[in-house]
C-alpha cells in the first residue's frame, strides 16, 4: 500500500512538472489574439506607417522602448507608465531621461486597438508588435511576435537604473546584464545590429570624441575621417543634445552595415565598437559572421528578438490589460 502511494504521488508530480513545463513554454504564443483581435497586427503597422511619414527614426525608437521594457522585470510594459502617487515612473530613470522617446505612437496603436477590440491586447504586447513591425518596415527581416503579456502593476525605476545596459559600459559589464536577464553573446550581437538604424545624442558618445577615458585624447579605436565628421555634429562645448546616425551608411535602413561599419572602426557607441575591438571577444566572430552574410544576422536577430521578448512575461491572470498604457487601471 505505501509503495502505491509512493508511486503515485510520484506519477503526480511528475505530471505537475510536465505541466509547469509545458505550460511555461506554451505561455506566448503567436495566435493568442487570433479570435479576440485577429487585426492587431496590421492595426500597429498601420499606426507605425502613418508616424514614419514625418519622423524616419520613429521604428528604432520603438524598437528601444520594448528592449528598456523587457530589461527591467520582464517585458511587461513598466516603462510605459507615468509617475503617480504609487509609481516613480521608469521615464525618469538614468538611461531613460530625456533619451526614450515614441510613447505618444504607442498611445496611438493602443487607442486604434481599443477601438477595434477593447480591453484585450495589453501595452506590452503592443511594444513587442511594434519592434517587429518596425524591423519589417525598414527592410529587415519578418517574424511571428509571440503574445499573451499582461501589463504590470508597478514600475521599477530602481530597476532601470541598474539594469539597462549603457553605451559607455564595458564589454564584460554589458553581457553580465545580458546574462542577467537569461540572453547570451550571440543575443548581445545580434540584438546590437537593432544600431544599424537610429540616432544617438552627442552626449551618449562625446567623450570618445575629445578625451576618452581621462586621456584628452580622442578614442583610438575611432576612425579618423569619422571623428572629424562626429565632431563637427558633436562640439566640445555643445549641448550634447544634437543627434548622429548610428550607421552612417544606411541610416534608416535594416541591413547588416553596422556591423561593416565596427570592421571600419565606425561604431558610433563605445559598446558598439566594443564588440569588435575588444581583445580577444567572443564577440568579434559574431560580428565577422554577420558582417559576411546578412542573412545569418538576420535569422539570430529574429531569435534574439523572440528571445528577448520571452524575459518573464507576466501571463494567466498575473497584471492586467491596461486601458490607457500610462496608468494602472482604476488610477
Amino acid at each position: 500500500m505505501a509503495s502505491y502511494i509512493a508511486t503515485a504521488s510520484f506519477l503526480l508530480s511528475t505530471l505537475f512538472t510536465a505541466l509547469v513545463l509545458c505550460q511555461s513554454q506554451a505561455q506566448l504564443n503567436s495566435t493568442f489574439y487570433a479570435t479576440t483581435c485577429p487585426n492587431v497586427s496590421s492595426i500597429v503597422s498601420t499606426v507605425l506607417q502613418q508616424a514614419l511619414q514625418s519622423d524616419p527614426r520613429i521604428g528604432a525608437s520603438l524598437i528601444r522602448l520594448h528592449f528598456h521594457d523587457c530589461f527591467v522585470n520582464g517585458c511587461d510594459a513598466s516603462l510605459l507608465l507615468d509617475n503617480s502617487a504609487n509609481i516613480q515612473s521608469e521615464k525618469n530613470a538614468a538611461p531613460n531621461t530625456n533619451s526614450t522617446r515614441g510613447f505618444n505612437v504607442v498611445d496611438n496603436m493602443k487607442t486604434a486597438i481599443e477601438n477595434s477590440c477593447p480591453g484585450v491586447v495589453s501595452c506590452a504586447d503592443i511594444l513587442a508588435l511594434a519592434a517587429e513591425a518596425a524591423v519589417s518596415l525598414a527592410g529587415g527581416p519578418s517574424w511571428s511576435v509571440l503574445l499573451g503579456r499582461r501589463d504590470s502593476l508597478t514600475a521599477n525605476q530602481a530597476g532601470a537604473n541598474t539594469s539597462i545596459p549603457s553605451p559607455l559600459e564595458s564589454l564584460s559589464n554589458i553581457t553580465a546584464k545580458f546574462t542577467a536577464v537569461g540572453l547570451n553573446t550571440n543575443d548581445l550581437v545580434a540584438l546590437s545590429g537593432a544600431h544599424t538604424f537610429g540616432r544617438a545624442q552627442c552626449r551618449l558618445f562625446s567623450s570618445r570624441l575629445y578625451n576618452f577615458n581621462g586621456t584628452g585624447n580622442p578614442d583610438p579605436t575611432l576612425n579618423s575621417t569619422y571623428l572629424t565628421t562626429l565632431q563637427q555634429t558633436c562640439p566640445q562645448n555643445g549641448s550634447g543634445f544634437n543627434v548622429a546616425n548610428l550607421d552612417p551608411t544606411t541610416p534608416d535602413g535594416f541591413d547588416n552595415n553596422y556591423f561593416s561599419n565596427l570592421q571600419n572602426n565606425q561604431g558610433l557607441l563605445q559598446s558598439d565598437q566594443e564588440l569588435f575591438s575588444t581583445t580577444g571577444a567572443a564577440t568579434i566572430s559574431i560580428v565577422n559572421t554577420f558582417s559576411s552574410n546578412q542573412t545569418a544576422f538576420f535569422q539570430s536577430f529574429v531569435q534574439s528578438m523572440i528571445n528577448m521578448g520571452n524575459i518573464s512575461p507576466l501571463t494567466g491572470s498575473s497584471g492586467e490589460i491596461r486601458t490607457d498604457c500610462k496608468k494602472v487601471n482604476g488610477s
